[in-house]
């Protein structure tokens, strides 16, 4: 009995600790790190179609860092196709407005906001999400009142008349709102 014990122990922490490590995705290895959650009560339906929104209005404190809410596009697509959704069944728009703006410019524009910092970190992070058929659309708005120019932000980004335009004509193409 307190072998069966011991062992049963041994068996849940085991499942806890590795349930608690987060590990690289195959899809966008770099960013998105995502756990593994095994045998779960709320089934994911892998024939769905899988279309989301990210409102992205906002930065963090370190702008040596990628921005979280741009990264969380890239453990969404890491954690659906590691469930075993196909890469056809996801897809993934991030709005980009308001103070979030900085993280879609080019490196030398990122550098006149943040002398101490020599790359925008969400430029790789971009560019791999760009690969993976992620649109990345600016406001048109934001980019008019911070005097943005198309030359100025990352090759990748699609300019929109505004952060609210795109976010209801994404949805009214079925994209579902994710906003944090």
């Amino acid at each position: 009995m307190v072998k069966q014990l011991i062992l049963l122990i041994a068996l849940v922490t085991t499942s806890l600790t590795n349930a608690q490590e987060a590990h690289t995705g195959e899809v966008i290895k770099d960013y998105g790190k995502v756990f593994t959650v095994t045998n779960p009560d709320f089934k994911t339906d892998t024939t769905a179609q899988f279309k989301a929104v990210f409102d992205v209005a906002r930065s963090f404190d370190d702008p040596a860092k990628p921005n979280a809410l741009i990264e969380t596009a890239a453990r969404f697509i890491n954690m659906h196709r590691e469930a075993g959704i196909p890469s056809e069944n996801i897809k993934v728009a991030l709005v980009v407005h308001a103070s979030a703006y900085s993280d879609i410019l080019k490196n030398e524009f990122y550098q006149e906001k943040f002398p101490e910092i020599s790359t925008n970190p969400n430029a790789e992070l971009i560019s791999q999400l760009s690969d993976q058929g992620v649109q990345v659309i600016l406001c048109g708005q934001t980019a008019a009142s911070r005097k943005i120019t198309k030359a100025e932000a990352l090759p990748e980004i699609k300019i929109a008349l505004s952060a609210m335009t795109a976010l209801v004509q994404l949805q009214n193409e079925g994209y579902q709102l994710i906003n944090f």
